[in-house]
C-alpha cells in the first residue's frame, strides 16, 4: 500500500467544471493496481492505493475519500461485501463506489447494485469509458455534498427558527397573564344583581373583552366586544380599548361625561358607539373593527340601555325560564365612518337574567361543520336554568365542549351572565 503525491504540474488537470477529489483503488492484483493509479494521476487525480479490502475500510475514516475504484474478485472479502460494509459505516461524505467485474450476469450485476455499488465497469478496462465514469461519479458526489451543505444551512436555520420560537411562546405566555389581568374579578356582586365573567382565548391572546364599571350609585356599565383577527394585534387592540372603557379612570372612560355639578353620567350608548368609531377611524388608522354590546343597568328598577354594534344578540332569560333575544344588529365599530347607531331600552324584572356573549360561542362548530346557534344556546340556557353565576358560565363552556365534540375552539369565547334579583332585602 502506498499513497501518490499530487501530480506534477506537466500533468493533465482536471475539468475545471468539476471539483477536485480523492480516489482510493483496491485491488489485489498489483498489475491492476498500478494500471489503473497511473491512469488516474494522469488525469489529475489524488490516488490511494490499497490491495486489502479490511485496510480499504480504516482508511475510509477519511471523508477526503470520496472515490473508490474496487476489483470485485478479491481474497477474504470480494467487492459487493466490501460495498456492504463500507456503507454500514457513518462518515461524514459520501463515498461513490465503481465495482470492476468480467461478470456480465444480471443477477450478479443486481446483486452488487444491492449490496452497495454506485457503477459498473467491464474488464479489461477502456481508458476513456473509466474517466467518463468518473466524471459521472464526481457529478453525483458533488450534488451530495452541496445536499450535505444546504441540509446544515436547513437544520441551522431550524433550530434558530425554534429558538426565536421559543422565546416568542414565553412572550405570548406572559401576554396571556396580563390580558387576564384586564379581568381582575370573575363575579361582581351589587345590591339588586350579580355579574358573572367568562373569557377563554382560542390561543395565547385573543381579541375578545368583557367587563363592568360603575356609572353611579344606582347605575352600571356592562360592555363585551369582539376585536377583528385574532393573536397578539387583537390582544393590543383589547387592551387599548379596556382603556376606554376602565372603572378605574372614569375621566377617561368614554362611555362616561362630567356632569356640572360633579360626578358623571352615561352618555347614550349609541352615542359610545360613534365615539368609538371616530376613535377607531381618526385616530387609530388601523384595519382592525371590534363589535360591541354595551349595557347600562338602573340597579333599583332593573331598566337596560343598550346598543348592539355587529355584536350577536343579547339574550335574556325569563325568571319561568323563556328566552328572548334583543337588539337588531347593526354595524361592527371602526367599519364605516358613516355608520348610525340606535340606543335600545328593555326591562329586567326580578328573577330575570341577561347573557351577553360572543359569537365564538353561537359560531362554534360541530363537528359536521354546522354551528351551535341562537337555537342551540337556547337549549343551553333552558337545560342549566337551575344554575347560577359562575357555576353556568362553566356548564355552558362544558357543553360548548360537548357540542364541538371536545376540539378546540376555532374563536375566543367570552360572555357575561347578569342576574337580576330586584330590590334589596
Amino acid at each position: 500500500m502506498n499513497l501518490s503525491l499530487r501530480p506534477s504540474a506537466h500533468a493533465p488537470t482536471l475539468d475545471p467544471a468539476l471539483p477536485y477529489e480523492r480516489v482510493m483503488v483496491l485491488d489485489d492484483s498489483r498489475a491492476q493496481r498500478t494500471l489503473l493509479c497511473s491512469l488516474l494521476k494522469r488525469w489529475g487525480y489524488d490516488v490511494l492505493s490499497c490491495e486489502r479490502p479490511e485496510i480499504a475500510l480504516e482508511l475510509l475514516a477519511d471523508p477526503t475519500i470520496t472515490m473508490i475504484v474496487s476489483d470485485w474478485v478479491m481474497p477474504g472479502m470480494d467487492g459487493p461485501e466490501f460495498c456492504r460494509r463500507a456503507r454500514a459505516m457513518a462518515r461524514e461524505s459520501y463515498a461513490y463506489i465503481l465495482l470492476l467485474t468480467s461478470k456480465s450476469d444480471k443477477n450478479a450485476i443486481a446483486h452488487g447494485l444491492d449490496a452497495g455499488a454506485d457503477d459498473f465497469l467491464t474488464k479489461p478496462v477502456n481508458g476513456p469509458e473509466l474517466r467518463a465514469r468518473i466524471h459521472a461519479g464526481e457529478r453525483i458526489v458533488a450534488m451530495q455534498r452541496e445536499l450535505v451543505a444546504k441540509n446544515k444551512m436547513v437544520s441551522a436555520a431550524l433550530s434558530e427558527i425554534s429558538a426565536l420560537y421559543d422565546a416568542l411562546d414565553r412572550d405570548l405566555m406572559e401576554a396571556k397573564k396580563l390580558q387576564a389581568s384586564l379581568l381582575q374579578d370573575t363575579k361582581r356582586q351589587f345590591d339588586t344583581a350579580a355579574a358573572s365573567f367568562l373569557l377563554q382565548s382560542s390561543g395565547h391572546v385573543g381579541g375578545d373583552l368583557v367587563g363592568c364599571f360603575p356609572v353611579s350609585d344606582h347605575q352600571i356599565g356592562l360592555f363585551s366586544l369582539d376585536v377583528s383577527g385574532h393573536g397578539v394585534t387583537s390582544a393590543m387592540m383589547t387592551a387599548r380599548l379596556a382603556g376606554r372603557l376602565t372603572s378605574a379612570s372614569p375621566e377617561q372612560n368614554i362611555a362616561l361625561e362630567r356632569r356640572a355639578g360633579g360626578g358623571y353620567a352615561p352618555l347614550s350608548p349609541h352615542l359610545v358607539a360613534a365615539r368609538l368609531n371616530r376613535l377607531m377611524l381618526e385616530e387609530v388608522e388601523t384595519d382592525l373593527y371590534f363589535t360591541l354590546c354595551l349595557v347600562i343597568l338602573d340597579l333599583p328598577t332593573g331598566r337596560i340601555s343598550m346598543v348592539q354594534a355587529g355584536h350577536p344578540h343579547p339574550a335574556v332569560q325569563r325568571r319561568d325560564g323563556r328566552v328572548e333575544f334583543l337588539g337588531r344588529g347593526g354595524l361592527p365599530v371602526g367599519l364605516l365612518p358613516d355608520a348610525e347607531y340606535e340606543t335600545l331600552e328593555a326591562e329586567l324584572a326580578p328573577g330575570d337574567r341577561l347573557l351577553i356573549y360572543s359569537d365564538g360561542l353561537t359560531e362554534c362548530p360541530g363537528p359536521q361543520g354546522d354551528m351551535l346557534g341562537e337555537e342551540g344556546l337556547t337549549k343551553i340556557l333552558q337545560t342549566g336554568r337551575l344554575q347560577t353565576g359562575r357555576r353556568f358560565l362553566d356548564g355552558l363552556l362544558t357543553d360548548l365542549q360537548g357540542y364541538a365534540n371536545g376540539s378546540d375552539f376555532p374563536d375566543d369565547v367570552s360572555a357575561i351572565l347578569l342576574e337580576y334579583t330586584g330590590a334589596a332585602s
